[in-house]
């Protein structure tokens, strides 16, 4: 059989000089140092070290989400950085990297998130925030970590796996393809969906994690205004008056039971009113119906409301005892009032539906290091995840911040983003006093990536 000569031959040696890959990691680095992270991290756990260290804790432990960003699983991952001394410095080793994990335990891992707010304010003043004039929308849901061998509160799941169960709150930025991770609750694995307890506590969190100028100021109607979202999971009385509390609004999933399903059944077509796409057309084969005053809603906060939405399922899904003519019913609960969100219940319908969003988050986040808790201790783990949310959060920045005017870069998803911009190669020159990084001049996105990483550099100046 002859050889396909198709494919062309080169020669492969292991001497080349000044040549990196992973060149655009640099990118992340600076926006830790730029935004404080790096510094208020050494403050929080400056006491925990009995003399010098060797290695800043802070640039330890945004080193590790660096690499997490760059798609590593595990502690070791910061090794990437390690083997490129020439355009990142010195990095801390792996068992110097787990020390510095150990060191957050639960009496600064508040500090931590602290820190972590402190960097928000500066990354959005910065020019990474959003419109404070528009309403914020955080998104609540639970995901379940699995676990492969036996760590620390790792536990049996609804979903009949073993592992952890964390309850993550994202602010919904659909400029970018993920959010900004503003809080997460490391939970057991057997954890409850709907524990109001922990989502009472995750929207304190995700509040601190807030920018003072944008948290909402219960009674003032000039305030930020800001929206909890939820599936059914969070639809609980403690949950709904949390919220009313603190002065976020909420659109909440609401479950179709048979009182639900007996409302449908009554409702006259010429209540259903068509619902619409974001663009504002309208959903082909869609409807919705406010049924406040058909159902008690006394235990819920004055003004809540009910809307129900039907819809012709997909192609092969299954229907349930709660569709009703071969309709797909489902229902949410929001306090929001008339004329607040253009579209009347068809837009209330649109902006809880844009919920489904969170999915998206946490599917990056999972690949972003959500996938696996690699530590077998509670706090270890639990310090794992406040460094996957730093890396989402610094992905996001980056891409608010240096690329806000490129679709395909800022719009893309973690795995492209990484070849495209992380992974770039470049290389190494020195000259006149100065280090300097040259990316590939052949790399679709070469020049995007130069002026995208100045404009960090100036945005901070």
């Amino acid at each position: 059989m002859k050889r396909n000569g198709s494919v062309r031959r080169v020669k492969v040696s292991a001497d080349g000089e000044g040549v990196v890959s992973h060149a655009g990691l640099g990118m992340l680095r600076e926006m830790a140092e730029y935004t404080g992270l790096v510094n208020a991290l050494d403050e929080v756990l400056a006491d925990t070290y009995r003399g010098p260290w060797v290695h800043a804790p802070g640039r330890v432990l945004t080193d590790v989400a660096v690499a997490v960003g760059d798609g590593a699983d595990a502690i070791t991952g910061i090794e990437v950085l390690g083997d490129r001394e020439g355009v990142f410095g010195p990095v801390a080793s792996m068992p110097t990297a787990w020390r510095v994990l150990d060191r957050v335990d639960a009496d600064h891992l508040g500090a931590v998130r602290a820190a972590r707010a402190a960097a928000r304010a500066k990354a959005w003043a910065a020019g990474a925030g959003p419109d404070l004039s528009q309403e914020l929308a955080i998104d609540f849901d639970a995901t379940i970590t699995i676990a492969h061998s036996e760590k620390e509160n790792a536990a049996a799941t609804w979903k009949r796996t073993f592992g952890f169960h964390p309850l993550l709150a994202f602010l919904d930025r659909p400029e970018i393809a993920g959010g900004e991770a503003l809080a997460g609750l490391l939970r057991k694995g057997n954890a409850g969906s709907n524990t109001a307890t922990d989502h009472v506590t995750v929207l304190k969190q995700a509040l601190a994690a807030l920018p003072e100028h944008a948290r909402p100021r219960p009674g003032d109607p000039e305030g930020p205004r800001v929206l909890a979202r939820s599936d059914s999971a969070g639809a609980t009385h403690a949950f709904a008056a949390a919220c009313r509390k603190a002065g976020v609004g909420f659109s909440f999933g609401f479950p179709v039971d048979f009182r639900v399903q007996d409302i449908v059944d009554a409702i006259p077509e010429d209540c259903w009113h068509p619902a619409i796409q974001t663009d504002g057309d309208l959903r082909d084969g869609a409807w919705v119906a406010e049924v406040t005053g058909n159902v008690d809603l006394s235990a819920w906060p004055a003004g809540s409301r009910l809307i129900l939405r039907k819809e012709r399922p997909h192609p092969g899904a299954q229907l349930t005892f709660t569709d009703a003519d071969g309709m797909r019913v489902t229902a949410f609960l929001t306090d929001t009032g008339p004329g607040v969100v253009p579209g009347q219940i068809a837009g209330l319908e649109l902006r809880h539906r844009q919920h489904a969003r969170v999915e998206d988050r946490i599917r990056q986040a999972k690949a972003t290091g959500l996938r696996n808790l690699p530590c077998r201790a509670w706090n270890e783990n639990a310090a794992w995840l406040e460094v996957v949310l730093m890396a989402t959060d610094l992905i996001a920045w980056t891409k608010l911040i240096a690329f806000a005017d490129n679709p395909t870069l800022a719009r893309c998803e973690i795995a492209a983003f990484r070849y495209r911009v992380l992974h770039v190669a470049a290389r190494i020159t020195h000259g006149a006093r100065q280090v300097r990084l040259r990316i590939d001049k052949t790399w679709a996105w070469a020049t995007t990536i130069a002026t995208g990483w100045e404009r960090i550099r100036t945005s901070f100046t």
